[in-house]
């Protein structure tokens, strides 16, 4: 059964950083994208960053760019997302997905297949 699941979400303020963890079971990720996606309330699910199998293609979204990082460990089936200089704005549940298809990466949510549950960031101002 593939299964992603999610950990490192809390409460923090404005300024300060956040580390996700994303944990991959169930099948062998080191050739698909990963990516990180996010919904704050009352919004739609939006494109944070992806990244490809090798780790050698990276996205972000232009709201995080300079201050997220995405990594991977394909050795643990991991993937990371390093939050630096949070803003309120980054509240929302945040998501880990894979690709089914390997060897591509893009920012469309529709090409990802396999979803973790989510994990809930709040940055107070």
């Amino acid at each position: 059964q593939v299964q992603l699941v999610e950990s490192g979400g809390g409460l923090v303020q404005a300024g300060d950083s956040l580390r996700l963890s994303c944990a991959a079971s169930g099948r062998t990720y080191s050739s698909v994208a990963m990516g990180w996606f996010r919904q704050a309330p009352g919004k739609e699910r939006e494109f944070v960053a992806a990244i490809s199998w090798s780790g050698g293609i990276i996205y972000y979204a232009d709201s995080v760019k300079g201050r997220f990082t995405i990594s991977r460990d394909n050795a643990k089936n991991a993937v990371y997302l390093q939050m630096n200089s949070l803003k309120p704005e980054d509240t929302g549940v945040y998501y880990c997905a894979a690709d089914r298809t390997p060897f591509r990466v893009g920012r469309n949510e529709a090409a990802y297949d396999y979803w973790g549950q989510g994990t809930q960031v709040t940055v107070s101002s």
